[in-house]
């Protein structure tokens, strides 16, 4: 089975001497990729403090990760990755989305410390139960919707326009009774996308404001 895998090389500073230790960090690492059996379909790099997140070369990679079916990332060691929080931070992100980080200072897959595990425990824990929050108020805003009123039946989903982004449909007249009874905004996107449109709370709140300036005028 292939197995696809990223490289990710940092340095700290922009200083021109620095590019040859990326260049040299490449090397290695595509080496030891093909040595574990993997194929490399990208290289990302920066050179940038570990301590930030908002590097253009990791972001490639988040969104790479997110988008493809990627096995595994190649750093030189864990501080390649990121420093402090950030480290922990993508760690997370790695564990989340199942991709194993292999360092060439460990020669194979990370070595996390105890604490690290734990951290990485506790994060999981509390993405898991924010998830279940997040169900538990689509529930909750489904259920008063309808006893409020709303029929789902009677409204389509936007079908999508294949030229480019299209105005979303949404059910204005089910906005504003929702309103009327005492739902947020807040809680009103949260129903509709609980019977599948793409509504955010921002979305809401301008379609009602243009119905109200509509009937005003």
């Amino acid at each position: 089975m292939r197995k696809s895998a990223l490289i990710y090389c940092r340095v700290s500073t922009t200083k021109d001497t620095q590019e040859s230790s990326l260049e040299r960090q490449e090397e290695e690492l595509m080496k030891f990729a093909t040595e574990q059996g993997y194929i490399v379909d990208g290289v990302f790099a920066d050179q940038h403090s570990g301590y930030e997140m908002d590097r253009e070369g990791l972001l490639e990679l988040l969104n790479c990760i997110k988008t493809e079916k990627v096995a595994a990332v190649f750093v030189q060691d864990e501080t390649r990755l990121g420093r402090g929080h950030a480290r922990i931070a993508l760690l997370h992100v790695m564990k989340k989305y199942e991709v194993e980080v292999y360092t060439l200072s460990d020669q194979g897959p990370i070595a996390l410390n105890d604490m690290d595990d734990m951290v990485l425990e506790i994060l999981a824990i509390v993405e898991e139960y924010q998830r279940k929050i997040h169900n538990a108020k689509i529930k909750r805003g489904m259920k008063r919707a309808v006893e409020n009123g709303y029929k789902p039946e009677k409204n389509l989903k936007g079908r999508g326009n294949p030229e480019g982004r299209e105005r979303l449909e949404l059910p204005i007249d089910q906005i504003v009774s929702l309103k009327a009874n005492g739902l947020t905004f807040h809680e009103i996107a949260t129903t509709l996308q609980g019977f599948g449109y793409q509504a955010s709370k921002a979305t809401v709140h301008r379609r009602f404001k243009e119905y109200e300036k509509f009937s005003q005028s």
